[in-house]
C-alpha cells in the first residue's frame, strides 16, 4: 500500500531511469513477465521492454521526461507525464500522456499502461532539459 511519500519515491524513480535512457537500468524496475501497453505496442517481459526501449530511443533523440503523481491507491499510482525530444531531421517534439502502474508485492511494476500524443514544437519551445 503506498502511501504520498511512498508514491512519489516511485514517480521520481522511474523518472530518474528513464532520463538515464539505459533500458537495462529502466527494465529493473519491473517484474520479469511485466505486461506494457505503450500506445498501440503490446509487450510482455523486461527482453521485449529492453528492446522497445532501444528501439525507441533510437528515434527519440535527446528525449528528457518529467512525471507527475496524479493519484495512488493500493498497489497501483496514475501518472501524468511529457516529455520532449527531436527526431534524426531536428523537428522537436512534446509527448504528452498518462500512466497507469500496477506493483507486486516486491515492489516492481507488473503492468503498465500508457496513452501518449504527441505534438510538434519548435526548438525556442522546449521546456523541459534546456
Amino acid at each position: 500500500m503506498f502511501t504520498s511519500e511512498t508514491a512519489l519515491a516511485k514517480v521520481r524513480a522511474a523518472e530518474d531511469a528513464w532520463n538515464s535512457r539505459d533500458p537495462e537500468r529502466v527494465a529493473l524496475g519491473y517484474s520479469e513477465d511485466s505486461q506494457w501497453r505503450n500506445r498501440d505496442v503490446f509487450l510482455t517481459g523486461r527482453a521485449e521492454i529492453i528492446a522497445f526501449l532501444r528501439e525507441k530511443w533510437s528515434r527519440e533523440l535527446d528525449y528528457r521526461l518529467r512525471k507527475e503523481l496524479w493519484a495512488y491507491t493500493g498497489n497501483r499510482i496514475a501518472v501524468r507525464f511529457e516529455y520532449e525530444w527531436h527526431d534524426e531531421g531536428g523537428q522537436w517534439y512534446r509527448s504528452h500522456g498518462n500512466e497507469n502502474w500496477e506493483f507486486d508485492d516486491e515492489g516492481l511494476m507488473r503492468r503498465r499502461y500508457a496513452s501518449v500524443n504527441d505534438v510538434r514544437i519548435g526548438p525556442q519551445d522546449r521546456r523541459i532539459g534546456v
